[in-house]
């Protein structure tokens, strides 16, 4: 007779379940393209509408504000409804807003598209999380949330090559009208195949009565210190990077640093090579080692802040006028972790709560980087608007947020940590014990 530690109802995982879960994926993966599809065309975004640089910055404000609201009425959507409704009315909602930026005639009606496509895209992560729960075991957590992450970049990194080389070849309307049809490819496969959970693992239904469950699903998720972490851990380590892709790397490297475009461009694409690398690795590490996430979560706040300010006040302290191009390259590959390090968030807030919150607890998460990044993106648009360009003065609005992050992690580790022992203890006495 051995002892072998199964969770009760832990599904079992298996090529199914990577095959379903592939399909959710592919959706991230998609929007992923889309939301980012911006940052190879800030410059090009403003020229077309005539506006300045806080006008643009609202392009990204705008559909991260949407995507930040909206992750707390996802979370218990994709509770009570399930991944696959809720996947297929984003896939749905992001598509539409990328077809209407490519027709949009107006700077108004842009904006509403952007905002469009940010409710769609509020919708996937989430989902896709949920289903990875779902098909596979508990002890799979950290790397399945790494491996989504590791979609989500792929996508970056085709919108990064393929969509800003389409954008100068073919023109605005076709570059981003024609990328909308990977909307309608994924909407077929997820109709098609995707199922919420494998048969045998349903989960028990809870009672949904109105307003008062809601209430009751957000603040007792709320309650949790895991939660609160890592709401803290995503929002301090995730906004540089996304930021920096989203709409100002491409300028401050081109206008600041003086690089080409096609130089610029591949040290975007650096930042998100750099990621899918770090993503595996930190997967690994969380996997085998749970202990690691803290260090490796403010280890990467700290790398990123010491190399940001080395490229920002270094040439000034060295009589230069640009930073050099190593220690620009080592700024992309460090900003690559960000990502990885922001899923380390919800691998506080995946044990803090139950099967029947985890929507609601992963919403709440996730609107910590995308708070942070909203407000920094508005930050820069203004500090560079009135600072005349500046852009040394603009990015350091960076290292506010990364002050306020910390001390709140700080303060939330130590109730974070004795939660999770408890709920240990606790688990280990349903540990079912099954024969060799």
């Amino acid at each position: 007779m051995s002892r072998t530690s199964v969770l009760p109802g832990d599904p079992p995982g298996g090529r199914r379940a990577v095959a379903v879960w592939s399909i959710g994926v592919s959706v991230y993966f998609v929007a992923v393209i889309f939301r980012t599809s911006l940052g190879v065309a800030g410059l090009d975004a403003a020229d077309r509408f005539g506006v300045n640089a806080s006008a643009l910055s609202t392009f990204s404000i705008l559909q991260l504000l949407v995507y930040a609201g909206m992750q707390i009425p996802v979370g218990l959507l994709v509770d009570r409804l399930g991944t696959k409704r809720v996947l297929t009315i984003g896939v749905v909602l992001f598509t539409a807003g990328q077809l209407g930026f490519a027709l949009s005639p107006s700077y108004g009606m842009a904006l509403a598209s952007r905002a469009l496509l940010g409710c769609g895209d509020a919708m996937t992560f989430i989902s896709v999380l949920r289903l990875g729960t779902r098909w596979f075991p508990a002890r799979r957590g950290p790397q399945i949330a790494q491996l989504a992450g590791l979609a989500g970049m792929a996508g970056n990194l085709v919108s990064t090559l393929l969509l800003a080389r389409l954008l100068h070849g073919v023109g605005w309307t076709a570059a981003f009208g024609g990328s909308a049809l990977a909307g309608v490819v994924v909407l077929v496969l997820l109709l098609l195949f995707l199922r919420d959970h494998p048969e045998g693992h349903e989960p028990e239904p809870f009672p949904h009565r109105g307003a008062a469950y809601v209430r009751r699903q957000i603040a007792a998720s709320w309650r949790e210190p895991g939660t609160r972490l890592g709401l803290w851990v995503h929002f301090t380590t995730q906004f540089p990077a996304m930021v920096f892709l989203l709409l100002w790397g491409l300028p401050f490297l081109v206008e600041a640093q003086g690089l080409s475009r096609a130089t610029a461009g591949e040290l975007l694409t650096l930042v998100v090579l750099s990621n899918m690398v770090v993503g595996l690795v930190y997967g690994q590490l969380v996997a085998r080692h749970q202990g690691a996430r803290l260090p490796l979560a403010l280890g990467t706040v700290a790398t990123t802040a010491v190399v940001w300010a080395s490229a920002l006040f270094g040439p000034a302290l060295t009589g230069a006028d640009r930073a050099p191009m190593w220690l620009l390259v080592v700024l992309c590959a460090v900003l690559g972790a960000c990502g990885p390090a922001s899923m380390l968030g919800f691998d506080f807030a995946r044990p803090a709560n139950p099967p029947e919150r985890q929507g609601t607890a992963s919403g709440i998460t996730n609107m910590g980087g995308f708070t942070a990044s909203m407000t920094t993106l508005f930050a820069v648009g203004v500090l560079l608007d009135a600072t005349g360009d500046d852009y040394t003065v603009a990015f350091s609005s960076v290292f506010v947020l990364q002050a306020l992050g910390v001390v709140q992690i700080l303060r939330l580790r130590g109730r974070a940590a004795r939660r999770e022992r408890e709920r240990l203890v606790a688990s280990r006495v349903e540990t079912v014990h099954v024969p060799a």
